[in-house]
């Protein structure tokens, strides 16, 4: 029997492109971008409230991201469905890949999963939105990768004290670059792989093209209550651009 697709035929595609004409050696991705759920999943057993929460989505990221693809005439590519119903940004079969709980939230509808409701939502977000990014870097010379996230002010009680990390896995190249120069900022805590570490097992995006590819990459992450408003995401935008115009100085001066 054919398996039903998961998404309806009047529901938005997974994959945002957002300015696709940029011309810069670069891409953009932000794989947290959106929080929207299938029709076919409802509401996954979770409030109203927790599906606007950090839970579900980077609060903020897609607003700095899209800024950030105009500011430097490159490519956006942003995934509207929420990490709840498979997150992006994780290898297939990692253990929070379609998570049971989050943040200490528990979520019904991804409890007991059979292998065939795992594939549906493999096959109409995780699968195309990577296929369009795919495509795109095999059609540049080793585009450099810029992996957009955003973190909650506070985790399980525990207040993050940085305002931003910067992330890699093992190539620091591009990262310690930006690294330096964000640091260089008085009054702005950076952490270098906090406050997650980079890693195979819990970073997708960056191992694939960038690490995979030998392509210059680096993982952004500012801090959710810096993002609230669109000043501070003008503001983050504008200061990520500028650090990255220094860090990556083959990148157009727009």
């Amino acid at each position: 029997m054919t398996r039903r697709c998961l998404l309806d035929a009047d529901e938005p595609p997974p994959c945002e492109v957002h300015n696709a004409a940029g011309r810069a050696p670069l891409v953009i991705v932000c794989d947290h971008a959106g929080h929207a759920l299938p029709r076919a999943l409802g509401d996954l057993g979770l409030s109203a409230e927790d599906l606007r929460s950090h839970i579900a989505w980077d609060i903020g990221a897609a607003g700095v991201a899209r800024r950030l693809g105009e500011l430097l005439d490159a490519p956006v590519f942003l995934q509207r469905y929420s990490r709840l119903v498979i997150d992006c940004n994780r290898p297939l079969g990692a253990p929070d890949s379609i998570p049971e709980a989050s943040g200490g939230v528990a979520i019904a509808g991804n409890r007991g999963l059979g292998s065939e409701s795992v594939e549906a939502r493999i096959d109409a977000v995780f699968r195309p939105y990577h296929a369009q990014i795919a495509e795109h870097v095999a059609s540049r010379s080793s585009p450099c990768l810029i992996a957009m996230h955003s973190f909650t002010p506070v985790l399980y009680g525990v207040a993050r004290r940085v305002h931003a990390g910067v992330l890699y896995e093992r190539d620091a190249l591009l990262a310690s670059r930006v690294l330096a120069r964000l640091r260089e900022e008085p009054g702005l805590i950076v952490g270098e792989n906090e406050p997650y570490v980079a890693s195979k097992q819990t970073d997708y995006a960056i191992i694939e093209y960038g690490e995979r590819r030998g392509a210059p990459y680096v993982e952004l992450e500012v801090r959710q209550d810096l993002l609230a408003e669109a000043a501070g995401r003008e503001a983050w935008a504008e200061r990520l651009a500028s650090v990255l115009r220094a860090a990556r100085f083959d990148l157009p001066d727009i």
